[in-house]
């Protein structure tokens, strides 16, 4: 792969988006439809990613001038000069047309919708307003990232239930304790770059604390899907499991000066929310026999 291709995955945020799809995936193999739609399947979450790229691409953009100055993100293309900044803006612009076009024509009017707001949630409310805004910027603009589970649902329904939006909050709960522990690590970072996040406005005991809260909350939040029939015991015994590390993590984080756990708890957090949605298929096709 070319230096140049490179840096337009890298715009991309690759990583990032994968996880999105793994959920948006488990939407659509949850759903109760019969027979499954293989070809929504294929469209939707070929849909649902290149309108993800898009908002990835066009977040570098709007903050490039940051990214300069924060050591996590002087890496980027933008910052490093290897793509201008209308190339970017040309580059999202094309995988965002493209990407409501392929959710409109062959997936469903109800989708387009909900990933088009998605992705002005994410690269308008909360890159260029909420992000400058509030130290609750990841509270409240953490819902167009949590949406991607009722996208892959409705691309399959056409409709909104109460089980996807149980997905939803699940994102939703886990963003804050996720990123905060990246926040309390990069604190320097963020103060540098003139960032309100809760770690430099209000503090890293105040911050951990609400760390520990929200996995309380996202333990909770986690467990549901039991409780309301829509996995099996195989999610239940693997989720108590995760919950128990991710709950070790923000207590010990909570006890302790070393920074060098937040960095821990946040990479523990992907694996977790990655581990919780692939519990849900797995639980979902051994209680079928498929697997």
């Amino acid at each position: 792969m070319s230096y140049s291709i490179r840096s337009y995955v890298q715009l991309c945020k690759p990583r990032v988006v994968m996880l999105m799809i793994l959920t948006s995936m488990a939407g659509m193999c949850l759903a109760p439809v019969t027979p499954f739609p293989y070809h929504l399947f294929f469209w939707g979450n070929l849909g649902i990613a290149l309108v993800a790229s898009a908002a990835a691409a066009l977040n570098h953009v709007a903050d490039q001038h940051i990214d300069k100055i924060m050591r996590r993100t002087q890496h980027r293309p933008l910052v490093q000069g290897t793509i201008s900044v209308r190339n970017s803006i040309v580059f999202a612009t094309l995988l965002c047309i493209t990407g409501i076009l392929i959710l409109f024509y062959f997936v469903n009017s109800l989708t387009t919708i909900l990933t088009f707001l998605s992705l002005m949630g994410y690269a308008v409310l909360y890159t260029l307003y909420l992000k400058q805004a509030t130290p609750q910027n990841i509270v409240i603009g953490g819902i167009a990232g949590a949406i991607p589970p009722l996208l892959g649902w409705t691309s399959v329904t056409n409709s909104i239930s109460p089980a996807p939006l149980l997905l939803v909050l699940i994102i939703y709960v886990w963003t804050p304790p996720h990123f905060w522990a990246l926040a309390i690590y990069r604190l320097e970072d963020y103060a540098k770059a003139n960032i309100p996040m809760l770690p430099h406005t209000h503090g890293i005991a105040y911050t951990k604390l609400n760390i520990l809260l929200y996995t309380i909350l996202l333990i909770v939040a986690a467990t549901m899907p039991y409780f309301i029939y829509m996995s099996g015991v195989i999610y239940l015994i693997g989720i108590s499991l995760a919950n128990i590390v991710f709950l070790i993590y923000a207590l010990r984080l909570f006890f302790t000066k070393d920074r060098m756990l937040a960095l821990r708890t946040f990479w523990y957090s992907i694996h977790y929310l990655a581990i919780l949605f692939l519990l849900l298929l797995l639980d979902h096709y051994l209680s079928r026999g498929i697997l």
